[in-house]
């Protein structure tokens, strides 16, 4: 008897770097055993036709399983469903605003606070910049509740020669987070003292 799929939640809402949602995507499709879940945002759809000239076919068929914004009802807004963890790539400032208050207004929102409250692994990829105190002040309230806000940052210590690279990076810190193994990025071995 096989084990059952290690279920990953995908959100991607409407801050600028919906590549990081897609890259991900595509990263779990490559995993065995790995069941992919993805709800996007209205402005998300819209960000993923306008950074990546992708419509909706060419993205739903990156995940497993696909979940409409409106439907509250769906298995990902039940504790009962036994999620490996959640990943909101990119995450707004509006999306964590949501998180941080418990709204649940929306599928993304309302999986994201079952995570949470199933003590399970949430991580947001929030993008803007810069930050007022707002800002930081909602990314301090999700970490006291358990998620971890990863920012994706540019990671010059590995030398990218490329934007794909640096996006592959950022992917890969938010797979250790979840405990994924994958070939996305080296793992950093450290330098010589002398260097």
């Amino acid at each position: 008897m096989s084990p059952p799929p290690r279920r990953v939640i995908v959100g991607i809402s409407g801050a600028s770097g919906a590549v990081y949602g897609a890259r991900l995507l595509q990263a779990l499709q490559d995993m065995p055993n790995v069941e992919s879940h993805l709800v996007v945002s209205d402005a998300g759809w819209r960000n993923l036709r306008h950074e990546l000239d992708m419509d909706r076919a060419s993205v739903e068929a990156l995940a497993d399983v696909v979940h409409d914004l409106a439907n509250v009802g769906a298995s990902i807004a039940s504790g009962s469903f036994a999620a490996h963890g959640m990943v909101v790539a990119p995450c707004s400032m509006r999306t964590l605003a949501a998180v941080a208050h418990g709204l649940a207004d929306n599928l993304l929102t309302r999986a994201a606070d079952v995570v949470l409250k199933e003590r399970r692994r949430l991580v947001l990829m929030v993008r803007e910049s810069p930050l007022h105190l707002v800002h930081l002040r909602n990314m301090a309230t999700v970490t006291e509740m358990g998620g971890i806000v990863c920012p994706p940052m540019p990671a010059f210590y590995q030398r990218p020669t490329s934007v794909g690279e640096i996006v592959d990076h950022s992917v890969a810190r938010v797979l250790d987070l979840l405990g994924l193994e994958h070939a996305l990025a080296p793992q950093w071995q450290g330098l010589p003292l002398d260097s």
